[in-house]
């Protein structure tokens, strides 16, 4: 058999690579040949991360039919968010931590989600249960991931099995949390750095929603009004992805990381701009509204948005 390829979603957060890194040396400990892979470039924060720990990026692909004829899935499982040629090969196993949309495969494999923060928290537990150890690089990079997933440990998605993780991981990897993690989180907020399709690229993600293509990216920083002073290009940007890839909708969620209060940039049409308005009880100010308290496009924008457009 060739060498399966893992690899996390496109446009790849922390959790993404590292988990994609963490689930090969897992499967290379069972003996598999295996490489993990991304699918984009990592960004400002995961660049900070591999830089701390000396650990090199992943060998970006674009393809993998081409490659290899079995994969693995981690921390996604929806078609639009993975390789364009994913139909093309069989999926031996997936794990991740996001609702399940349009997967199915000819193939019984090996399938592992869970309701927790991070996609590495997951590993962990398998980590633990197959009594392989962590070693203390890969468990700094796990830990790191979960503190980007969770921000710090303070979004509503984090549970208790993320804080045992993080306990873990940070004794195994001997790293002080709350210092290690602020310093991480400000590495990746460097937005002055970022063209504003950058910013709309870095972190989106697509969704179907009752037939609606929505696309959502998620800008994390300490200062919103940094997001805010950019507001015309990145609604000009957003407009431009929503006419060249067919989007019905275009959110921009920019998160205070250390306040946890988000911002909705909005472009779309007025019955999508409607929806937004239903799904978070809002009224569109110059196509934006505050959301306190948000921080987590998993359970407290999806969600409420796919109700929503669905009601």
């Amino acid at each position: 058999m060739s060498k399966v390829l893992i690899f996390g979603h496109q446009n790849p957060d922390t959790d993404a690579i590292v988990a994609a890194k963490a689930f090969a040396y897992y499967q290379s400990q069972k003996g598999l040949d295996v490489e993990a892979v991304a699918l984009g470039d990592p960004n400002m924060e995961t660049n900070y991360v591999l830089n701390h720990f000396d650990e090199p990026a992943p060998r970006v692909v674009k393809t993998v039919a081409n490659e290899t004829d079995h994969v693995m899935l981690v921390d996604h499982n929806e078609a639009q968010q993975s390789v364009a040629d994913r139909d093309q090969v069989t999926v031996d196993a997936v794990v991740d931590h996001h609702k399940i949309g349009n997967f199915e495969t000819a193939a019984p494999l090996y399938y592992r989600a869970e309701p927790v923060g991070c996609c590495s928290t997951i590993l962990v537990e398998m980590f633990n249960e197959a009594k392989i150890e962590i070693p203390a690089k890969l468990a700094g990079l796990m830990l790191s991931a979960i503190i980007s997933d969770t921000l710090l440990l303070k979004s509503p998605t984090t549970t208790d099995v993320d804080r045992e993780a993080v306990r873990e991981l940070a004794e195994i990897a001997d790293i002080d949390v709350q210092s290690y993690g602020i310093a991480m989180l400000k590495a990746g907020t460097n937005l002055a750095a970022k063209s504003d399709q950058e910013l709309i690229d870095a972190d989106a993600k697509s969704f179907d929603m009752a037939g609606k293509s929505v696309r959502i990216d998620q800008i994390n920083t300490v200062d919103l009004q940094d997001v805010l002073d950019r507001q015309a290009g990145i609604e000009k940007a957003m407009a431009a992805e929503n006419a060249d890839k067919g989007y019905d909708l275009f959110i921009a969620l920019a998160t205070n990381v250390l306040t946890s209060d988000s911002e909705l940039i909005v472009v779309g049409d007025d019955a999508t701009r409607a929806a937004v308005e239903k799904a978070f009880n809002v009224k569109l100010a110059q196509n934006r509204a505050s959301l306190p308290g948000v921080v987590s496009r998993k359970k407290q924008v999806v969600p409420p948005l796919t109700a929503a457009f669905e009601g």
